[in-house]
C-alpha cells in the first residue's frame, strides 16, 4: 500500500489556493481513478482506491499546512506504510507554473508542510510531487502569492491536474521519470 498525500490548508474558504494544489491533484487523482467516497479518519480526509493493482491510500491532511505531520504520521503508523511508500504532492514555488517535478528526500526549501511531515516521520526520506505554482518574484509577495487564489489567466492548472491523474499509474508502479515525461507531453502547448 501507498500513502499519497496532499498537502494544503482545508476548508471550502481555501479551496482554489494555490497552497492547495496538492489536494487538487488527489481530488482530480481519486475521481478519475475511482476511490471510495472521502471520509474523516487521522485529522485528515482519507479516500482508498487502487491504481494499476496498486492499493493507494490517499490523505488529505486537515490540521493546516504547520500541522501536516500529524495526520500523515497515524496514518502511516496505522497501515505500517514505511515513509519510502509516502508520496506528498505539494505546491512548489521553485517551479514555473503547471512544471512537475519528483524526487525522494532533500530539504524542504521552506515550505512548512513538508517540514512537518519529516518532523512527524522523523526522516526527509519519502517522496514529493513537486507541483510548480511559480514564484511571484520577490520574497516579500511570497505570502500573499502561495494564500493567493489561482486567476482565471492561470488556465495551466486543469490541464495540469488533468494529466497528473491521467499519469498516476506510473507513479503507482514507482516509475517517478516516465510520470514526470508523461505530464510534460499531456500538458505542453500546442504548436
Amino acid at each position: 500500500m501507498l500513502l499519497w498525500v496532499g498537502l494544503g490548508n482545508p476548508g471550502a474558504e481555501h479551496a482554489r489556493q494555490r497552497h492547495n494544489i496538492g489536494f487538487m491533484a488527489l481530488d482530480a487523482i481519486a475521481r478519475r481513478h475511482g476511490f471510495g467516497p472521502w471520509r474523516k479518519r487521522y485529522k485528515g480526509e482519507i479516500a482508498e482506491g487502487s491504481i494499476g493493482g496498486v492499493k493507494i491510500l490517499a490523505l488529505k491532511p486537515q490540521t493546516y499546512m504547520n500541522g501536516s505531520g500529524d495526520s500523515v504520521q497515524p496514518a502511516s503508523a496505522f497501515h505500517k506504510i514505511a515513509p519510502a511508500d509516502i508520496w506528498a504532492f505539494h505546491d512548489e514555488l521553485d517551479l514555473a507554473p503547471g512544471k512537475v517535478r519528483v524526487k525522494m528526500g532533500g530539504g524542504v526549501a521552506g515550505h512548512n508542510g513538508l517540514r512537518d511531515m519529516q518532523r512527524a516521520l522523523g526522516t526527509p526520506d519519502y517522496w514529493r510531487v513537486r507541483l510548480g505554482i511559480g514564484h511571484p518574484g520577490m520574497k516579500e509577495k511570497v505570502h500573499g502569492h502561495v494564500l493567493g487564489n489561482f486567476a482565471k489567466v492561470d488556465t495551466w492548472v486543469e490541464p495540469l491536474l488533468d494529466a497528473v491523474a491521467d499519469a498516476a499509474p506510473l507513479l503507482a508502479s514507482g516509475k517517478p521519470e516516465d510520470f514526470m515525461t508523461r505530464v510534460a507531453l499531456l500538458t505542453q502547448e500546442p504548436k
